[in-house]
């Protein structure tokens, strides 16, 4: 990034007191199967991966220190392809072991049933996989990679015949644009979890993209909310679009849509409550923020989230032009990794975004629901058992279902009914021991 502006050598802020992440992203190699037009990590190199790469031992030592700092962090393994580094089950039953929820972010390509009862005997509590198109030729063309989109295919029915939750990712562009909607009905077809519509930054190889126009994001993002809103079981998020939160607001002023959800809701946590580790061990705010906040080769994990700048600056930002002056600022705060690698400034517009700001007070989070019901002692082992990043879906719907039928107490029996109404048999739990109870 010559001639941008450094944002590591900004002046430290007054420390506040550190949440533990909510996400973790670890890109545990270059290594991958595909050659994505988009890719933000630029990957490549199918054999040997990038040289210096974070070995067995480095990763585990990273686990743990994430791990000590509290709280129900998620960690999603991924790329490149994951799949292609050979300690990966190792390294997901280590994070498994220290009470971390497993995620694994894939293309798909390697990833059967075989595997897949492999990465559940590891821990791994769910898949990532990506989906670019229900049309085979464009997904292979993006993908760079002929036959990718039946490889694809096939892993999302590993998935499910083998009981292993998974959610689509999606990255739009004009291109696609016009699939969300058959892309939202067929992962309900096909029983996923969460559908993540993904908003394209442009970094690594996707600098060579055309990025999506401000007009086509705008119509596609309240396509998402609307999506979003309507939609009874799927849960729809919209990735690199906290405008999202803006959209959600005006839809309904209702819904609750708050900070509190915002991993689930389509803030944007980075440096926040998120952050993602290189193939190399650098610390970056999120996948399209390249500038390292520090080296977990030089410092630990916890130090580096508890005490970087520009994490620092995320936790409390001052943004400038429209973002600045927003009356959405708080929920929204706009994409601080757009600005940075066009312009160089962390804090700088989200020039994607065509809002513009009313002049009004500045719109307040909203608190989160404070009348929640009582819950049997069975009910909140079974709920204790859900992964994390599912948990205030399903607690909100299980308590509007009981509200509905007139009582006052969640049971395990509750559960159970919405599972078979959704699941068809169990909500989606941490594996234990290897088993799904």
């Amino acid at each position: 990034m010559a001639g941008k502006a450094d944002p590591l050598n900004a002046s430290p802020l007054k420390m506040r007191p550190v949440e533990a992440p909510f996400l973790v992203a670890l890109n545990l190699t270059r290594r991958c199967n595909q050659a994505c037009k988009h890719c933000y990590l630029d990957a490549g190199t199918r054999q040997d991966g990038t040289e210096g790469e974070l070995s067995t031992d480095e990763c585990k030592a990273l686990i743990g220190d994430i791990a000590s700092l509290g709280g129900e962090t998620m960690i999603v393994l991924t790329g490149g392809e994951p799949l292609l580094r050979p300690d990966l089950d190792e390294l997901a039953r280590h994070a498994a072991d220290m009470e971390l929820m497993v995620v694994i972010g894939s293309n798909g390509m390697a990833l059967d049933a075989k595997r897949v009862r492999r990465l559940k005997k590891a821990g791994v509590s769910g898949i990532g996989i990506s989906l670019d198109s229900l049309d085979p030729a464009y997904h292979d063309a993006f993908r760079g990679v002929p036959g990718a989109w039946a490889h694809t295919m096939n892993a999302i029915d590993a998935c499910r015949a083998e009981g292993l939750a998974y959610q689509l990712h999606f990255s739009v562009t004009d291109d696609n644009a016009h699939e969300l909607e058959s892309m939202i009905d067929f992962a309900r077809r096909s029983e996923a979890l969460v559908l993540n519509v993904f908003f394209l930054v442009c970094t690594g190889r996707g600098e060579t993209v055309t990025n999506i126009s401000a007009q086509v994001y705008d119509n596609v993002l309240r396509r998402v909310t609307l999506a979003a809103h309507q939609e009874p079981e799927l849960l729809i998020r919209a990735k690199c679009a906290p405008h999202f939160k803006r959209m959600a607001i005006e839809l309904d002023p209702e819904w609750p849509i708050t900070l509190a959800q915002g991993y689930e809701a389509g803030g944007c946590l980075a440096g926040s409550r998120y952050c993602r580790v290189t193939p190399l061990g650098e610390v970056t705010a999120c996948p399209y923020i390249e500038d390292s906040v520090g080296s977990i080769r030089n410092q630990s994990f916890a130090e580096i989230w508890q005490s970087a700048p520009m994490f620092q600056q995320l936790r409390a930002p001052s943004p400038k032009g429209r973002c600045g002056e927003c009356e959405y600022r708080k929920l929204c705060g706009g994409c601080r990794a757009r600005p940075l690698a066009r312009d160089g400034e962390l804090m700088g517009e989200d020039f994607l975004c065509d809002y513009t700001p009313k002049g009004e007070a500045v719109i307040e989070p909203m608190k989160a629901i404070g009348d929640t019901l009582n819950w049997t002692r069975e009910a909140e082992e079974r709920f204790a058992r859900i992964p994390p990043f599912l948990r205030r879906m399903i607690r909100g719907r299980a308590e509007d279902y009981v509200r509905g039928e007139g009582r006052g107490v969640v049971t395990a029996d509750d559960l159970s009914q919405m599972a078979k109404r959704r699941f068809g048999a169990a909500l989606p739990v941490r594996p234990n021991n290897g088993e799904t109870p």
